[in-house]
């Protein structure tokens, strides 16, 4: 599994990214109804070639939506849906599934360590921030591009990453942790600042 946490750095990770970054809306939703579906899955689960289903269906809008319908990611029990939506303009070009959390269960990282560490020394560790697809333990994507906008997706990404660790940093939440991601986002972390982990 690769994932990663953030406390973002300052500094911009380069001058393509710095363009983005001035260009992007970034805004968070609290209900994933509130996000067009066709604009959700564009960014994460857009067609194969071959017009078959979507590589990695735990990202779709429609699981998203049945996990927050059912209950089960619902701020009652635990998982406050804030997910991060980019703009360019009107057009919707990047999203995170992300949750604001008050307790580490359903993700399968064991970090009741940290937690308690932190609170030993001083500190609040809840709520966090969740990158997840709750309750569902399969590598896939996290920082979710459309690739059809004319932009690099990795500058995208960043742009989204290095936005989602400012939310964190400017709300005073402990920390952000995007779990179960592929490799070449776990390769992006660190460029705007987050500490890469593997387990």
């Amino acid at each position: 599994m690769s994932s990663f946490a953030s406390t973002p750095k300052d500094d911009a990770p380069g001058e393509a990214c710095e363009r983005v970054e001035a260009a992007l809306d970034v805004g968070i939703v609290n209900d994933i109804a509130e996000i067009d579906a066709a604009a959700w899955d564009a960014c994460a689960a857009p067609e194969t070639a071959d017009g078959g289903p979507p590589n990695n269906p735990f990202v779709t809008h429609a699981f998203l939506s049945v996990m927050e319908a059912s209950g089960s990611a619902t701020p009652r029990a635990g998982w406050a849906p804030h997910h991060l939506i980019g703009r360019l303009g009107d057009r919707i070009v990047g999203v995170m599934p992300l949750y604001l959390k008050n307790h580490s269960q359903g993700e399968f990282v064991f970090d009741h360590s940290w937690a308690h560490a932190y609170e030993n020394a001083g500190g609040d560790y809840y709520p966090k921030l969740q990158c997840a697809v709750p309750f569902t333990p399969a590598t896939g994507p996290r920082v979710l591009v459309d690739r059809t906008v004319g932009v690099a997706p990795a500058s995208l990404q960043r742009a989204l990453l290095t936005a989602a660790g400012q939310i964190t940093a400017s709300n005073g939440i402990s920390s952000l942790h995007v779990t179960f991601c592929t490799e070449a986002e776990w390769d992006l972390g660190p460029e705007v600042g987050f500490l890469q982990r593997t387990d």
